[in-house]
């Protein structure tokens, strides 16, 4: 069963590449306060994902900001030296904090994992977007099958 709009999210060691190389977080304590949107993509350098989904929300990152958002993030099944590459090449900064859940543990914990072996990629995330406000998911959109009509940046500014 996947978590729902009411549920507390988990709190899951996940991974970011800080200055000093990986670092361990909680994502108690990167999601868990102010209102965070947190959007998962199946994977780092995957053509939706690099083409449209991440570059939509480092685009309209300050619309977020002004309708309230403290942190963006983006969640994948990734090590953490790729997910470091990612932000690199897509000219990220620090305007979305890139986590990466190279067991998928929080993936599986929020129960929305899927099947891409027959792509060669293993378990991953389902792609999707959510919006949590002090721990708790306010928002969630999973998108309902390939292509991206529910989680893009877009989306979300519509129901902040």
């Amino acid at each position: 069963m996947s978590i729902a709009v009411g549920d507390k999210i988990p709190d899951v060691q996940v991974m970011t590449a800080g200055p000093k190389g990986p670092t361990h977080v909680q994502t108690g304590q990167v999601l868990g306060s102010g209102k965070v949107v947190l959007f998962a993509v199946p994977g780092a350098f995957t053509p939706t994902c690099s083409d449209f989904h991440l570059p939509s929300y480092v685009i309209r990152h300050d619309e977020l900001k002004a309708k309230g958002v403290d942190t963006v993030a983006c969640i994948s099944v990734n090590d953490p030296f790729v997910m470091a590459a990612w932000g690199e090449s897509q000219h990220v900064g620090d305007l979305v904090l890139l986590l990466a859940d190279g067991n998928g543990e929080f993936t599986k914990a929020v129960g929305l994992e899927m099947d891409g072996s027959g792509f060669g990629l293993g378990i991953r995330s389902q792609r999707y977007a959510m919006v949590i406000e002090d721990g708790v998911v306010t928002t969630l959109n999973v998108e309902p099958g390939p292509g991206l009509t529910v989680s893009a940046a877009d989306a979300i500014l519509e129901v902040l």
